[in-house]
């Protein structure tokens, strides 16, 4: 037997409000787990900044994309520097939020490494070798829904765990106030030196830069990118990357710059530590 209209209408309002509350339940918790973290016209506005700053201003001068991360991988944030989204490399949406994944991923509380720092330690033969391919890209994520919200606070990859591990430079793990680590951010479209230090001065514009240690060397810039790759092991016809110095090497991109220049990161004081 048909249920009557007005039964039925009401059926159908009750199921419309509940899409709609489920949506508002789904927004929220994003918001909850993305607190501290830039909103998309934050991190577009920063990402702005930060690749004029007179410390990015190297690589080929091309344009980015940005990408955040929670802790537990889930994107916050996607945003593009150009005035719309084919004014920067469509591919390297998807890899800004790998770096941001891989950093977050392989980063903790004690120690920071960048997507930089992991380039030797992954090549044949390295203590890393084949961590490339583990936590592979969630292709459903990265690709899916209407490109026309790429770069928006509705982009198609906000809300869920992209994956992906990247191991050159433009990757950054995000530490708050109290030196905790809270995600990561992850730069593409230039040259993967400049993606690092643009990355490296977005981060220090968002002040999410209380970095506890890394293995630069450097106690102002611990998870810096290292160049210490011999020159002649880059330069060769069919260049072999490596060995690096010290494990953690990145070779050097065309009109690299100076990492020593970047600004140096916030240090938590001990009455914020407590």
């Amino acid at each position: 037997m048909k249920a009557p209209k007005f039964v039925a209408c009401v059926l159908t309002v009750l199921s419309a409000s509940a899409g709609v509350a489920h949506a508002t339940d789904a927004s929220s918790d994003l918001k909850r787990s993305c607190a501290g973290l830039p909103s998309v016209s934050v991190l577009r506005a920063s990402l702005i900044a930060a690749a004029n700053s007179p410390n990015a201003l190297n690589g080929l001068q091309l344009l980015n994309w940005a990408t955040v991360v929670n802790r537990d991988g889930i994107v916050c944030a996607v945003a593009f520097q150009g005035d719309d989204r084919g004014a920067q490399w469509p591919g390297s949406r998807v890899i800004s939020a790998q770096k941001a994944n891989t950093a977050n991923a392989f980063s903790l509380n004690k120690l920071a490494l960048s997507t930089a720092n992991l380039f030797s330690a992954v090549q044949p033969g390295g203590s890393l070798f084949g961590l490339q391919e583990s936590n592979p890209v969630n292709t459903s994520v990265a690709y899916g829904g209407d490109s026309r919200l790429i770069g928006t606070s509705n982009d198609p990859m906000v809300g869920g765990k992209i994956g992906g591990v990247n191991v050159f430079g433009g990757g950054l793990a995000l530490y708050d106030g109290s030196g905790t680590i809270i995600g990561g951010v992850g730069v593409s479209g230039d040259t993967s030196c400049r993606d690092h230090f643009v990355a490296w001065e977005l981060r220090h514009v968002l002040k999410l830069d209380y970095v506890p240690s890394g293995v630069s060397g450097d106690p102002n810039r611990p998870d810096n990118i290292i160049f210490d790759i011999p020159t002649a092991q880059v330069a060769a016809p069919s260049p072999v990357p490596g060995p690096s110095t010290g494990g953690f090497g990145h070779p050097k991109c065309i009109n690299t710059g100076n990492p020593a220049a970047l600004d140096p990161i916030r240090h938590v004081s001990i009455a914020s530590s407590h």
